[in-house]
């Protein structure tokens, strides 16, 4: 088990730490799917919402319709978040809301018809886009929502992204519609929002991050470097080498990960075992050219360089010099697989290529009740990962997995309402877990006994 000294707190983040020296994901496949109880049996919610082990229970802190301190209503579909801290007792909790045009004439009417010289992009009557983030300032030792606002307005589908070590959020669109579709402007692009927003700022994209189906971001806080998954079928993984630390609108390289003499490598393993659990691989990472390519076609630019494929990028997180993201369908069952990236000593220079970065698929489903779908995930604070899962299976719930240093699976928290679950990320202090529940939009504050975890198996 990983303890409490494992964890970086950085931009208000912890980070998932210590796993290159742990045992984490040890295990053979056969054994994976032995699960443990972790915090024990999940108890039926009175309120029919959210399982959670004994001693946990969980605040509504935001809803849909709720009234904000900018007269705007809380808008729907949250999805990714992060938390960052503010001062000694406050955090800005920045949530996206995954919301397309289409999705206006739906919205409260002040959203509905809200025009501002702020938003990125507008409908043909002028009115601001409805995709973007809003903003809840929370004290977290009252637990109590002090302030909440819309912080960045005209986007499409803001899916997840990243918080960065300088205290901002990068909110990345899902989204490659352009003026072809009936919007103003081209979207798939990633937008920067500081914590310290006091409200709306101007929605200003970041291109040489690239034009795609953005998902995730996570940003190496030794280099500046910025990960970023694309949520496709037939993804690549980049990277985003910016010219000057923490100055991502200055610029940079674009680039996507190969694996080293393995063109073209599929990391998915749908046909055939081709990347097997635990293995390393040395990567390597080649140019995106034209990383504005009206096109949609980067991922396709990158594979007929050589770039690997991976299944559906979702979420990502940053550790101890290395970094976990989730591939949603990757594996023989499509169920969902874990990758684990270490970069190199000396990541983005010349030198990179004579102590290369290296990959390993860290962890692979095989069954639906084990782990569904995984997208956004984060760290408990007792070093295991919170997955959130993404999955619309009849009849099936989607839970919190938790992962534990031996590579097992438990379930944390059951969510009973059809939605997903989203956005999970822990307070500074790691003594509350927020998340997402995606629509009707709610954002749950989550307390309990984290340094209780029982490490046993199902009687």
């Amino acid at each position: 088990m990983l303890t409490r000294r494992n964890f970086i707190v950085g931009a208000g983040s912890l980070a998932f730490l210590g796993l290159s020296k742990s045992a984490f994901g040890k295990l053979s496949l056969s054994s994976l799917t032995d699960k443990v109880f972790a915090y024990g049996s999940l108890i039926k919610d009175p309120h029919d919402l959210l399982d959670l082990p004994s001693g946990f229970s969980y605040q509504v802190i935001s809803q849909l319709g709720d009234k904000m301190d900018d007269g705007f209503t809380v808008p729907d579909k949250a999805d990714g978040m992060g938390c960052i801290q503010l001062d000694e007792n406050r955090v800005a909790l920045i949530r996206n809301h995954e919301l397309k045009p289409t999705d206006l004439a739906k919205a409260e009417a002040s959203i509905k018809h809200h025009k501002t010289a702020l938003a990125y992009d507008t409908d043909q009557a002028g009115v601001a886009l409805p995709g973007g983030t809003s903003h809840i300032i929370y004290n977290v030792k009252t637990g109590q929502k002090e302030q909440e606002f819309l912080s960045l307005v005209g986007t499409i589908r803001n899916c997840a992204g990243g918080i960065t070590p300088w205290g901002t959020w990068l909110t990345c669109e899902e989204s490659v519609l352009d003026k072809s579709s009936g919007v103003g402007k081209s979207h798939g692009f990633v937008f920067e929002v500081p914590a310290n927003a006091k409200g709306l700022i101007k929605a200003t994209p970041l291109p040489e991050l690239g034009r795609f189906n953005h998902e995730a971001a996570v940003v190496d806080p030794n280099t500046g470097i910025v990960y970023l998954t694309e949520d496709r079928g037939d993804s690549l993984f980049y990277r985003f080498i910016p010219k000057e630390y923490g100055q991502l609108h200055k610029g940079g390289q674009l680039q996507a990960m190969v694996i080293k003499n393995s063109a073209q490598f599929d990391t998915r393993n749908w046909q055939s075992n081709d990347m097997p659990i635990q293995q390393w691989f040395d990567v390597e990472w080649l140019n995106i050219d034209n990383p504005l390519s009206p096109n949609d076609d980067l991922r396709k630019q990158g594979y007929q360089k050589g770039a690997a494929l991976f299944a559906r990028g979702e979420g990502i997180h940053w550790g101890d010099n290395e970094l976990y993201f989730c591939c949603t369908n990757g594996g023989a069952k499509q169920l969902g697989q874990i990758m684990r990236y270490q970069p190199s000593t000396n990541e983005g220079q010349a030198s990179e290529k004579t102590q290369p970065a290296r990959i390993q698929l860290f962890m692979e489903s095989h069954q639906v009740d084990f782990y569904n779908f995984g997208d956004n995930l984060t760290v408990a604070p007792n070093g295991h990962l919170i997955v959130c899962e993404d999955q619309y299976t009849d009849e099936v719930n989607n839970h919190l997995r938790g992962v534990t240093p031996e590579g097992r699976v438990y379930d944390f928290a059951r969510l009973t309402a059809p939605t997903e679950l989203a956005g999970a990320c822990f307070s500074p202090d790691g003594q509350t877990l927020f998340v997402n529940v995606y629509a009707p939009a709610k954002t749950l504050a989550i307390t309990g006994p984290w340094a209780s975890f029982l490490e046993q198996k199902p009687a």
